[in-house]
């Protein structure tokens, strides 16, 4: 199997698989369970933090680039991704009645993060399918947000085992996956609740995962410019991981489950991640 083609296999099981499941799930019970969901966001971030801090960074250094430059590509990835965040946020949040100065200033629930929400609120007035169709685009941009980042992650792992599945891209895959379940479950039930059927519900949902095969995609193309184009992969992927598990998966999942199982999941993550990566 051509290198090309076991990068688009990998990504497309954590990604569309993972959301797909995630849907079917959804579609099935047509609830979630915070506690859960948190404790598996929270688990999840952990083991990001472990790989995008003590192999995809360290990776970058060793491009021997300089740190400033991996230092730029983080923050670079930080920035644009939070930027292209709280955009989206600031165009969709007034439309949604619960969402006011009150509430927490990071979502407190996974349609928050996605945005179906704001899709929803959008079925439940019988919007014009123009209307639904923005609404579902806004969705679709803010999952990508999240998609994209991760699949550059895996895509720049290959590319530093020079087309090989090396440990990180591994394990990313499977924890990309399993965080993608959650996600999936918060896309597919509030379309079913809306009146969407069952089967276009899960498909939809599954098809909200090929971002992370476009993200694969670039990211292993940059990986292959050369070292320079390999540094800023491995650090604009950091950087927008970076800033989905802080500014997003922890806060959310402490706001959705309030306990402190969600920080002791967090360091379980961690810790597995350098059992794995070491």
């Amino acid at each position: 199997m051509s290198v090309l083609a076991m990068l688009l296999l990998t990504t497309a099981l954590a990604g569309v698989g993972g959301t797909g499941v995630g849907g079917l799930v959804g579609a099935l019970l047509q609830k979630d369970s915070k506690r859960t969901v948190s404790l598996l966001l929270s688990f999840a971030g952990g083991v990001m933090l472990s790989v995008v801090c003590f192999d995809l960074v360290t990776e970058a250094i060793e491009t021997n680039m300089g740190t400033w430059t991996v230092v730029g590509a983080v923050t670079l990835g930080v920035a644009v991704t939070y930027l292209l965040n709280y955009w989206i946020d600031r165009k969709t949040n007034p439309e949604v009645p619960h969402i006011d100065e009150n509430h927490p200033k990071t979502a407190d629930d996974l349609d928050e993060l996605i945005h179906s929400d704001h899709l929803n609120q959008h079925y439940a007035k019988k919007d014009s399918k123009f209307g639904l169709f923005v609404a579902g685009l806004v969705m679709a941009c803010a999952i990508a947000l999240h998609n994209v980042p991760e699949g550059m992650t895996i895509g720049a792992s290959y590319a530093v085992n020079e087309g090989a599945m090396g440990r990180a891209a591994l394990v990313l895959a499977v924890i990309i996956g399993l965080h993608n379940i959650p996600e999936g479950m918060a896309v597919s039930v509030p379309l079913i609740s809306g009146g969407m059927p069952k089967w276009k519900a899960v498909l939809i949902t599954a098809a909200t995962g090929i971002p992370t095969i476009l993200g694969a995609l670039l990211g292993y193309v940059l990986g292959e410019i050369g070292p320079l184009g390999l540094t800023m992969s491995l650090g604009f992927a950091s950087g927008a991981m970076l800033y989905v598990v802080f500014g997003e998966i922890l806060p959310q999942s402490i706001l959705m489950y309030h306990s402190k199982l969600p920080a002791f999941s967090t360091i379980v993550g961690i810790l597995l991640g350098l059992l794995i990566i070491f």
